[in-house]
């Protein structure tokens, strides 16, 4: 037996301690990082339960106070109405192609921000739209692979 040989046996074990350090430490530094995030998604979710609860009211406190003066019937349709054309708007400002903005399927994104100092740091998903076409010349009809039309 060789004295090199008890401490390659010292090194195998000094490793395999040193990884299963690292990997306690790994799953705890993720364990606690996964327990800031749900508690974070748990806040962000009963806020949204919340704000969904206080459009509720604020609709059937509208709808009331138009029932002072009109049948229910009709202050619950205006409500409706309201409540449609405030989605109607608010969908069509998510929306990145509203129409009127100039951004149909001629205009070139973020060619109106050029000037603005932040428009580079906007980043383009894509590159930029060339103003037409390319040219690309006729194959000739003798190419072997072309079918040649029927007399």
């Amino acid at each position: 037996m060789k004295p090199m040989d008890h401490l390659e046996h010292l090194d195998k074990h000094l490793v395999d301690e040193l990884a299963q350090v690292a990997r306690e430490t790994v799953r705890d530094e993720l364990r606690e990082q996964t327990r800031k995030q749900r508690r974070r998604a748990t806040l962000y979710a009963a806020s949204g339960a919340l704000a969904l609860y206080a459009g509720a009211a604020l609709a059937l406190a509208v709808g009331l106070a138009l029932a002072l003066g009109l049948p229910g019937w009709a202050a619950a349709l205006i409500t409706a109405v309201l409540l449609g054309a405030a989605a109607y708007v608010l969908r069509g400002m998510a929306r990145p192609d509203r129409p009127g903005s100039g951004q149909g399927a001629d205009a070139v994104p973020g060619r109106e921000e050029a000037g603005r100092a932040g428009a580079a740091a906007d980043g383009l998903a894509y590159p930029p739209v060339p103003p037409a076409p390319p040219h690309v010349p006729p194959r000739p009809t003798d190419a072997p692979d072309v079918p040649r039309p029927r007399a």
